[in-house]
């Protein structure tokens, strides 16, 4: 029954679910807390922004979109991860190449990630998620990787999206990965923060409001089209009320990725090398829309558009200082 147990909890949570409310919480009392720092007057706003979904185990998928762009020489000036997909951006903003993010998404033992808590029997403390995205990264903070990142996590008691673009980058990513009744929530300067899905599983708007001015975004939500027919009826609603924080989001990108990953998510290679394949497909046919996206927008700034210059929204929650 303990193992029954222990697998059906890291099932829930890798599918993308939310648990209820109510998890434990860990404190950052570390000498870099993660934050929000607003873009200034005459900073290069980033050209393109690429944002990375979350989904669980659906994320290995993030790699074969990395792989395509890469090889097209197409590369992001900010990437804006939530969830699995502020971990694979975190350690891609880090200088890792493309193929180093699929052999890592191929051979990554998830259960090296997830400490159980005893004292809240089932709940992921975090610690050892954190500890590996510092670690890839090089132990630097969010602003000294190599490539402009944010991770993308929700404000508890409010609801409402969090961006972190400075500070220590495993803790943004723990907090963007903590997924309610499943993971420990992460108190950061006085406010409790949890999994970025809650608020946004798609953040295409927190990449315009870090000024992108070209936002191409993958969702690799499950489609609703793919769901069982003994798929539990909870897990299917929640598929629902997700779908609507995407929809809510399309406006801000300007190509929406959404490959066709099936319903049920899993850590078997064959899954793996699956998803991954279905991701660099849909986005190698995406391929004409991106870069008449970028250059749309290039064309944009070369004329010094002034309501490119202005169009940045300003609806995201003002970060904790």
């Amino acid at each position: 029954m303990f193992k029954r147990g222990v697998f059906w909890l890291m099932v829930l949570h890798l599918s993308g679910v939310a648990g209820v409310a109510g998890a434990a919480e860990y404190e950052y009392e570390g000498p870099n807390p993660p934050r929000y720092v607003s873009p200034r007057a005459g900073d290069a706003r980033p050209h393109m922004a690429l944002v990375l979904g979350s989904g669980g185990r659906r994320g290995f998928a993030h790699a074969g979109v990395l792989r395509v762009l890469e090889a097209e020489g197409i590369k992001p000036d900010l990437i804006v991860g939530v969830s699995i997909g502020s971990i694979i951006g975190a350690i891609y903003a880090a200088g890792v190449s493309a193929a180093d993010v699929e052999q890592l998404a191929m051979t990554l033992d998830l259960g090296d990630l997830r400490d159980l808590s005893w004292v809240h029997w089932g709940q992921v403390r975090g610690q050892k998620l954190e500890n590996f995205v510092n670690a890839r990264v090089g132990h630097r903070t969010l602003e000294a990787l190599g490539m402009r990142f944010a991770a993308v996590a929700t404000r508890q008691n409010e609801g409402v999206l969090q961006i972190f673009n400075s500070g220590d980058t495993g803790a943004a990513v723990r907090a963007s990965s903590a997924v309610p009744g499943r993971f420990y929530a992460v108190r950061i300067a006085g406010v409790t923060y949890v999994d970025g899905d809650v608020a946004s599983p798609v953040p295409a708007r927190a990449a315009r409001t870090l000024g992108a001015e070209v936002v191409i975004a993958i969702d690799i939500s499950a489609r609703l089209e793919n769901v069982p027919k003994r798929a539990p009826e909870e897990w299917v609603q929640l598929d629902r009320e997700r779908r609507k924080r995407v929809d809510a989001e399309l406006a801000f990108a300007d190509v929406m990725i959404h490959p066709d990953l099936g319903y049920r998510a899993g850590t078997s290679e064959e899954y793996r090398k699956r998803v991954i394949a279905a991701a660099a497909d849909a986005t190698r046919a995406a391929l004409p829309r991106i870069r008449a996206a970028m250059a749309s927008g290039a064309a944009k700034r070369t004329a010094g558009a002034a309501g490119a210059a202005s169009s940045t929204p300003s609806t995201v929650a003002p970060a904790a200082r």
